[in-house]
């Protein structure tokens, strides 16, 4: 795949993408976001300095004021876009990715995605047209150059998220953090006082595990944490820490949809209330959000899309099966520390009534059994679909279908979703049935139809 993507630019540094690509997209930015003041911010990687450099050399080339934030979060940057009414913004950053990546992730004013669908495609063209080269030599970006983190307004973030959840709040909870050698390193002990600390010094090389919580070997460190200390959990971050993910008491991992309900359990209002979802959202949490009065709406995956519809339908927060959860109170965007702070502070609060969290979860993760998503390297993806959809007709009948997003199906028994990665040569695969059984047979004809 390219380094335009539907949710950002992405890619192997010095492969799929290079300085000379960077100064283009920051000249051709601007002419698709308009307004005159932009923000960057950083990961740690070894290349985003660099990376800075050239995009800040291409956003003044292109007569824009830049203020740099310097090393932090993805949520901080979607914070002061809105909060300091900037025009537009980009993080420099490959999120989970292996260490050789990087990317940027481009907002405009509010804090809105710019996707592939909503700007990318346009400055792509526009980067392809344009034979610019960067002089590193130049030195245009040196006079808003910050070497580490901008300490004023890191400090403003972290005051505001303890406006939204005061950290004293899960003080009586025995938890630990992993902040995964990424960005949540700046302000976790900030956060989250008396926790047990796991990789909390930014190292873009990632030494100790992949950024990517969502793959087993990179959350063993933190449930082994938890079980040796006997801990109540542990909470784990991605390398840019817009992403948060759990282990319960005994380190099993907690599948973030199932996070969703219980996220929005702690929003007074949101009875009554929409609470998003994307096409891969277990039932049995779909099931909760209805049962606390919520209003559950369907979306496409990615947070270029969840931002939007967070919006349009007014919805007080959501999640996704990837650990990203959004906000209407956090301009609609996503937030691993916000999302973490009050899954922390529910379950500091199951605590104190005699729960203990696997207790506390079980009521939305026993409710059916779910296969968590497959991936399948395949070289025709439609073709793979419409097996898929073949063999999915032998399975019972249909009770209803989406097709927003790849397909979801659904049935009496359970439901499957199938769809092409955004981001990643996959195809993915997800099913959900009311015994492991049938889980069994379904994902067995499935995985045939893929693989055929």
């Amino acid at each position: 795949m390219g380094f335009f993507k539907a949710y950002d630019m992405r890619g192997t540094y010095g492969v799929d993408f290079d300085l000379d690509t960077v100064y283009r997209v920051g000249r051709a930015l601007p002419k698709v976001v308009p307004g005159t003041r932009w923000l960057v911010g950083r990961d740690c990687r070894a290349s985003s300095s660099a990376v800075r450099d050239a995009l800040v050399a291409g956003l003044r080339a292109a007569g824009v004021e830049v203020v740099d934030l310097g090393l932090a979060t993805t949520p901080m940057v979607y914070f002061f876009t809105a909060e300091e009414d900037f025009d537009g913004s980009v993080m420099i950053t490959a999120s989970h990715n292996p260490p050789a990546d990087n990317g940027l992730k481009v907002s405009k004013r509010g804090a809105l995605p710019v996707g592939y669908e909503s700007g990318l495609a346009e400055v792509e063209r526009l980067v392809q047209a344009d034979p610019a080269a960067y002089d590193a030599s130049a030195g245009s970006a040196a006079s808003c150059r910050v070497a580490g983190t901008d300490p004023v307004r890191l400090a403003k973030y972290v005051a505001w998220l303890k406006t939204q959840v005061d950290p004293a709040a899960v003080t009586g909870l025995a938890f630990a953090v992993d902040c995964s050698d990424g960005m949540a390193s700046i302000l976790a002990r900030e956060l989250f006082p008396g926790a047990v600390f796991l990789n909390d010094a930014p190292d873009g090389a990632f030494p100790h595990h992949a950024p990517n919580p969502l793959l087993a070997a990179s959350r063993e460190q933190l449930a082994e944490t938890v079980r040796a200390r006997g801990l109540d959990c542990g909470v784990i971050f991605d390398g840019d820490a817009d992403r948060c993910m759990f282990v319960d008491e005994k380190g099993a991992f907690i599948q973030p949809d199932y996070l969703i309900p219980v996220l929005a359990s702690t929003f007074a209002d949101a009875p009554g209330r929409p609470v998003i979802h994307d096409v891969r959202t277990s039932r049995g949490a779909i099931e909760a959000l209805r049962e606390m009065g919520c209003k559950p709406v369907i979306g496409k995956v990615g947070h270029a899309y969840a931002k939007v519809l967070l919006r349009e339908v007014g919805a007080v927060c959501g999640g996704e099966l990837a650990g990203h959860y959004y906000f209407r109170d956090f301009h609609g965007c996503d937030s691993g520390e916000l999302a973490a702070l009050r899954i922390l502070r529910a379950f500091a609060g199951a605590k104190a009534s005699g729960q203990a969290v696997s207790a506390f979860m079980a009521p939305v993760q026993r409710r059916y059994a779910n296969s968590g998503e497959v991936n399948f390297k395949v070289a025709d993806k439609p073709a793979a679909i419409a097996r898929v959809l073949e063999t999915a007709a032998t399975l019972g009948a249909e009770t209803s279908r989406c097709d927003i997003d790849g397909y979801r199906l659904e049935y009496a028994e359970g439901w499957i979703s199938v769809r092409q990665s955004n981001t990643e040569p996959y195809l993915r695969l997800l099913a959900e049935c009311d015994t492991r059984a049938r889980l069994a047979t379904w994902m067995s004809a499935l995985s045939r139809a893929i693989e055929a």
